[in-house]
């Protein structure tokens, strides 16, 4: 995949969870990340999800009924930065 693909990927996970509040404590199923990308990329979506679990964008949070993630409420303005650059979207 091209590295282009995957810093839009990587911000569009970010803005999708920055949409819907899910800092520390209020988390998502990993499994649900790529929910709304193409079928064909759902794979990549998982191990770009990972990479960013790595750089500790996103916290994890093993639970008894599968691995959740929420972003970290520590690194807001990174991740805010990272999604009005690659988007263009300010989420103020």
């Amino acid at each position: 995949m091209r590295r282009d693909n995957v810093v839009i990927i990587k911000s569009e996970l970010l803005k999708k969870l920055r949409r819907r509040d899910n800092w520390g404590n209020s988390h998502t199923a990993f499994d649900d990340l790529p929910r709304g990308f193409p079928k064909d990329l759902r794979g990549s979506v998982k191990d770009i999800a990972d990479d960013l679990v790595k750089e500790g964008l996103l916290l994890e949070k093993p639970t008894g009924y599968g691995r959740h993630v929420s972003l970290n409420p520590r690194r807001k303005a990174e991740i805010d930065r990272i999604i009005k650059e690659v988007l263009g979207q300010d989420l103020v």
